[in-house]
């Protein structure tokens, strides 16, 4: 499937689900109070692009996510060669690891914020951790899928243990942390909107998220946030994705199918 047909596939199931929210809200099936009709909630969010407050609590989420995101690459990335490349330590480590990584991000909010208070560290920290084990998992899993040939052979020459890491295994790995900075970009923006709806108080989308069920037109109100939350992630995943293609353009590389020679016999 091309691009194209993969964007055009896009906007029509976009297309299908707003008629059919549309068409729902203005039909009276579920009252307005409840479900707004799309056309209202995206003109809402339109207009919300105008407000100086709101763009700058916009700011506020996506500097929290940098940050989180960015803390939680710089620890994963080398804790997942180190443990790659040394099997003995990853023994060690698994157990721990395995212990940790089920724990709801969520859930540690009240820890967090009691240790360091309500602000921006409590929702970077946060950010990292959850943001943490994709990355962490990736590198892992990429530095054991390395060509032994390629790795064996540098070697063979005299190569030392940090000549091999940095011109067979990092740049092999590379692919798979993209894959799991992606991966973690998502779970990023959605514990940054989640600990600013839970908090309650201060600047960000989460925070407008949950101010805004108190007002009039409440419902429409959260669903215009709730679309500026998914079109970031949108954005950001599809920025993402093109990084991935434009620097790893050989993982796209078509693959012969199995069972069948290239030549094309069976």
């Amino acid at each position: 499937m091309t691009r194209r047909q993969e964007l055009l596939l896009g906007l029509l199931g976009t297309t299908v689900a707003f008629g059919i929210c549309e068409a729902v809200a203005r039909a009276g099936i579920v009252r307005r109070s409840y479900l707004p009709p799309a056309s209202e909630v995206l003109v809402r969010a339109a207009r919300l692009a105008g407000d100086p407050a709101f763009l700058d609590g916009i700011g506020v989420t996506l500097r929290a996510w940098v940050l989180g995101l960015g803390l939680a690459c710089a620890l994963a990335v080398p804790l997942g060669l180190l443990l790659g490349a040394v099997p003995v330590m990853e023994a060690a480590a698994r157990a721990v690891i395995e212990f940790l990584r089920p724990l709801p991000s969520v859930a540690l909010i009240p820890l967090v914020s009691l240790l360091l208070g309500s602000g921006t560290q409590t929702e970077v920290t946060l950010i990292a951790y959850a943001s943490l084990w994709p990355v962490l998992f990736n590198t892992v899993y990429g530095l054991g899928e390395t060509d032994p040939l390629a790795r064996d052979t540098l070697r063979a020459f005299g190569f030392g243990r940090l000549a091999v890491l940095l011109r067979v295994e990092l740049p092999a790995t590379a692919p798979f942390i993209a894959a799991g900075v992606r991966i973690s970009a998502a779970v990023a923006l959605i514990l940054a909107v989640a600990t600013e709806i839970l908090s309650g108080f201060g600047q960000g989308l989460g925070i407008f998220i949950a101010q805004a069920q108190t007002g009039t037109d409440g419902t429409r109100d959260v669903l215009a946030g709730v679309v500026w939350a998914g079109g970031l992630g949108l954005v950001i995943n599809g920025v993402l994705v093109g990084a991935e293609r434009r620097l790893f353009a050989w993982t796209q590389e078509p693959r012969p199918a199995s069972g069948k020679s290239e030549r094309g016999g069976p």
